[in-house]
């Protein structure tokens, strides 16, 4: 019993130990300024990176229009490339050599060349222009040549053009998932690519920015010589799980604070820039499409069907159908898990060192895996999220937490959610073990370089 009491006495100054810890790196770190100004500033930065890509991105499409002066020589092409919002063919009648010398005054942006050829083998054909074409309008051109193409090989056959019109259709795909009971649920594969990557995204850099603060804060006590203070008083596994669970409750804390703040930015912005022009142009071309078979519907009915079909309404429902509150948790956890599973490594590195310029050599290794999975999952995985390489990235605790994050909105087994789980839980004590034995050892190690070589052996040395 005396045993027994004693033991507990142990283990609660040790834990009360770790809690000072935490609370001194929690505290130290959060009171600074530059993590006030941080945790407000990031969500505005972002939103806004992301609102500038996505307006210039919009308004360039639809303000862009390109005038391409077409100089045909082709006698077996009957048909005429037909202008569209964004591209204006003119055909002129002059030689190509005329064209090209007038070409600075001529007002065109580009000359369109279009050399006798079959049209079993097209070839020769040049797109001229001060200006190197960017690569949708090169796209665009190609896909409007191979259309007349198509169409004067479809004439040529023997078909009318009205039949030609006939034949074609434009198509709209919308994704469904179908839940239990047989029920229907709006799924859109853009918005899941969309959180899905963005949650990655999220994983890797915040992994990597509380990773690297933790070998960094090893690094500045050990050659401050604070260290050998407060091994003094601390064993070093307990100075260690303090600094990492320190950082991670700063990590959790700055999250927190994004989400909150993101959440109120989005909604703002949402009301204050959302442009209603795109909004009624969206509704009005699911309206085109529905007006065509809806001559027996009332006027109120009809407008129903539009907003109900519109690409804005699809959007909402898919995103209205996921759940964030699973997302948000399941991202919480990753982060801790994978956080811990990382910072690990990274305080065993920098225990090791004298310096930050030495940790390159060790960082590599560490950092590897988890760009792997960065790189695999953001394009593997969205390809093919329920493949078999999916799946195991999403299991495997070096490439999980990210695998994870960017599978879940397209819906995940439970199962699988739940055995990714416990194998994380077990690779980062397992990883947090190794790394406790090389940090007892390298921590109290000064001027003397440090090899993988020489980590064994702390890793083998006994207590």
């Amino acid at each position: 019993m005396i045993f027994l009491l004693t033991r507990l006495k142990q283990k609660t100054k040790a834990m009360n130990k770790i809690l000072l810890i935490i609370q001194r790196e929690y505290l130290s770190r959060v009171k600074k300024k530059s993590f006030i100004v941080m945790t407000l500033l990031t969500p505005i930065l972002i939103g806004a990176f992301y609102g500038i890509m996505i307006y210039f991105s919009i308004n360039s499409a639809s303000d862009t229009k390109d005038r391409i002066a077409v100089v045909s020589e082709n006698k077996t092409l009957t048909e005429k490339l037909p202008s569209s919002k964004n591209t204006i063919y003119e055909y002129v009648n002059k030689p190509l050599s005329e064209m090209k010398t007038g070409f600075l005054k001529s007002g065109y942006d580009y000359i369109l060349y279009l050399p006798e050829f079959s049209l079993d083998t097209p070839a020769g054909i040049q797109l001229l222009g001060e200006k190197q074409a960017g690569l949708s309008l090169s796209n665009r051109v190609e896909s409007d040549v191979e259309n007349i193409i198509k169409t004067q090989k479809l004439k040529e056959s023997g078909i009318a053009q009205k039949d030609l019109d006939r034949l074609k259709s434009s198509v709209d795909l919308e994704n469904k998932k179908i839940v239990e009971g047989g029920k229907e649920q709006s799924s859109s594969a853009g918005a899941n690519t969309i959180i899905g990557s963005a949650a990655g995204v999220l994983m890797f850099m915040f992994i990597l920015l509380y990773g690297i603060q933790v070998m960094r804060g090893v690094i500045e006590e050990k050659t401050s010589r604070i260290i050998e203070v407060m091994i003094s008083s601390v064993k070093p596994f307990q100075l260690m799980m303090g600094k990492i669970i320190g950082i991670a409750l700063v990590g959790l804390t700055q999250f927190i604070l994004w989400i909150v703040l993101t959440t109120a930015i989005s909604t703002v912005a949402v009301k204050a820039f959302v442009n209603t022009t795109s909004v009624k142009e969206s509704t009005a071309e699911a309206g085109k499409k529905l007006k065509a078979g809806a001559a027996s519907v009332s006027g109120k009915d009809l407008e129903k069907q539009i907003s109900a079909n519109s690409p804005i309404s699809y959007v909402q429902k898919s995103l209205a159908n996921m759940d964030f509150t699973k997302i948000i948790l399941v991202f919480v956890f990753y982060f801790i898990a994978g956080y811990l599973f990382y910072s690990a490594l990274y305080a065993a590195i920098g225990s090791a060192v004298d310096s930050e310029t030495e940790t390159q050599q060790f960082m590599m290794p560490v950092m590897m895996p988890l760009l792997l999975g960065y790189a695999l999952s953001l394009s593997v995985v969205n390809r093919d999220p329920y493949g078999t390489i999916a799946f195991w990235l999403s299991m495997i605790p070096f490439t999980s937490p990210i695998a994870m994050m960017v599978r879940l909105p397209y819906g995940v087994p439970d199962w699988q959610l739940a055995v990714s789980m416990v194998v994380m839980i077990a690779g980062f004590i397992l990883t947090v073990w190794i790394a406790a034995r090389i940090y007892r050892v390298g921590i109290l190690m000064y001027g003397k370089k440090t090899t993988f070589k020489e980590m064994v052996k702390w890793f083998t040395y006994k207590n």
